[in-house]
This record gives structure tokens, sequence and C-alpha cells, in this order.
């Protein structure tokens, strides 16, 4: 059985980590010409673990990247796995900081990490343009966790995906709003964003635009509900679609802050 907090940890750096990139390049790069001529490292790890992963700035790019950076110009060390967990999902935890020295570096940085406060469950913005950025995040961060579940050990969700041959689970906002899939075949899994064009989705949950998923991937309104009340329409069979939802459910419920 994989070990919840390290199956959490693996979602915090490989799932919402690289969310940086996307606000990065939002607004038309507003973050990102807010950033020209930064460059640096953010390290996060957890002390005595290979747990970790850093943002890279470099030449107007940012990189978010895992393992450890040999001369890292920020550093957020983590006592224990916990405090990690605790400090991405809302809980109280401190870690150790090096290189303040470069506080100027985090200072410049500080809207991108407040970008990242969409995601908490108690965040409800009232402006559609923010609102529309909680869904795309969301929606980049399940389906990617959907896969590092599968990729970090999840049994449950490794059975799944080893009896599934080559099948696309697609989610769109309706008509042209954001996309993200989860591909699954024999095992194996992985996550991307937009529509997948090179086959039919197996699955494809529609939202009925943006109040359609924000009402579903924000409010957590229950599935079967937003499809009686036409806030999202799906395509394919309901058994795995329902298999997925319990398995988003479950990834939420990893992301919860501890009480």
């Amino acid at each position: 059985m994989a070990d919840k907090t390290q199956l959490t940890i693996r979602i915090i750096l490989r799932s919402i980590l690289p969310l940086f990139k996307t606000l990065y390049n939002e607004n038309e790069g507003a973050y990102k010409k807010m950033l020209s001529g930064v460059n640096g490292t953010i390290q996060f790890s957890v002390k005595g673990t290979d747990s970790s992963a850093y943002l890279e700035f470099k030449d107007g790019k940012l990189d978010v990247l895992q393992g450890i950076h040999p001369s890292p110009g920020i550093h957020f060390a983590f006592k224990k796995p916990e405090d990690m967990v605790a400090f991405f999902t809302g809980g109280v935890a401190l870690p150790s900081i090096s290189g303040l020295w470069r506080l100027r570096l985090l200072m410049k940085l500080a809207p991108l990490f407040m970008g990242l406060l969409l995601l908490m469950p108690n965040n409800q913005p009232k402006d559609p343009a923010k609102r529309l950025l909680k869904v795309k995040l969301t929606m980049y961060m399940v389906t990617n966790a959907l896969s590092q579940l599968n990729k970090g050990g999840d049994e449950d969700m490794m059975a799944w995906t080893l009896k599934q041959p080559d099948r696309i689970y697609q989610l769109s906002v309706q008509p042209d709003g954001p996309a993200a899939y989860l591909r699954v075949k024999g095992g194996k899994s992985k996550s991307g964003h937009g529509i997948y064009g090179r086959k039919v989705p197996f699955i494809h949950m529609m939202f009925n635009g943006l109040d359609g998923a924000y009402k579903v991937l924000a409010e957590s309104k229950e599935t079967v509900q937003a499809m009686r009340d036409s806030d999202v329409k799906l395509e394919g069979s309901p058994e795995y679609a329902g298999v997925m939802g319990s398995f988003m459910v479950r990834i939420q419920n990893l992301l919860m802050p501890a009480k």
C-alpha cells in the first residue's frame, strides 16, 4: 500500500509546483513581464530524503525541475514530510529558509506564489477572470495528479490503469475554455493540457461554460447532481467516469488541510 504522505508529496512536487509555469504565462505574460531580468532558483525539499524540486528562472523562462539544485538561491527545507504537506495544503508548518540574503528575489516572486492560493478550497473569487484561472489550475492539477497516483503506487489506481487499453479521459470547458486530459494504457499514464487530438476520448466530461466547471471543480458539486442540472455533459461510459471521479475525490482528500 502506497504511503499517503509520500503520495501527497509526489502530487505537490509534480502536480502543484508545475502550476507556477501556468501562472507565469497567464494574463498575456503579466508575471513574466514583472519578473523580467530575474534569474535564480528556489528549492523545496524534505531533509534527509530525495523529495525535492526547484523553480529555475533563467533568461525570461521558468522551469520546474525535480531533484536537488547544486546551489539554489533560496532553499525551503522541511524537517519532515508532514511539514511540506502542511505548508502546501493550508496547514501550519515553517521550513528553514536559507538564502534570505536574496530577499529581493523572493519579494519579486511573491505575487506568483500568491497565485497558487487560488487552489485553496476557501478561496472563492468573484472576478470571472480569477474564477477561470482557478478552474484551469484545478483541471491541470487534477489530471496530472491522477497520473501521479498511478506512478506513485496507489494500488487501486494501478489496478484500474493496468487493465485498460489506450484510452483518453478528457475534461473540457465548453465551448472554448481550458481543457486537460489523462491518457492510460496498460498500466501507464500521462496527463496533458488541451484537447487530445489523435483519437476520440473514451470519456469526455464537458462542463457547461465557466459556471458549470466552477460549481464542480471549485465548489465540489457532486458530478451526478451536476449532470442533472446540466452543468456537466458526459460522453462515454458512466461506470468508468464514476471510477475516475472517485479517484479525483481521493486526490482532494489527500490535499485537504490537516485538522
